[in-house]
């Protein structure tokens, strides 16, 4: 897989530091898509609101993709675990998908591991980004 600079704002840093910290301090939480997170924190490069591009995918975004292995167009918004509701397309970042997409960009291919193998979508479009609308605190 190609190396990618993974953006993250100042704020959605700490706030993922804190709740990564948590998640942690409980043994059975531990999980390998935390670990991604916890990756992702270390070589992310940490930018203010106002550098953020517009085509990556933030805590907050609302996001279109491609299903790959089901061929099915599906929308989707990245939060925090407590703003997460399934029915209404509110995805935690904790989550096996809300991990794996988090930094990725409009265009990008994402794959990651589920128990029956491999899951792998296409980032179509951000089609709202807090961070772009300076609505931080969702």
């Amino acid at each position: 897989m190609m190396e990618r600079t993974v953006y993250l704002t100042d704020y959605d840093y700490q706030r993922l530091g804190i709740l990564l910290e948590i998640m942690n301090s409980v043994p059975q939480n531990r999980r390998d898509d935390l670990s991604c997170l916890e990756d992702l924190l270390v070589t992310c490069k940490i930018v203010t609101p106002d550098e953020m591009p517009d085509n990556i995918v933030t805590i907050n975004s609302r996001v279109k993709y491609f299903d790959l292995d089901t061929s099915q167009e599906r929308i989707a918004t990245l939060v925090f675990p407590i703003n997460t509701d399934l029915s209404s397309g509110r995805i935690a970042v904790t989550s096996p998908i809300g991990a794996a997409i988090l930094g990725y960009a409009e265009g990008d291919i994402v794959a990651w591991k589920v128990s029956s193998g491999r899951r792998t979508i296409r980032i179509d479009k951000v089609l709202y980004q807090a961070k772009a609308t300076g609505e931080y605190q969702m």
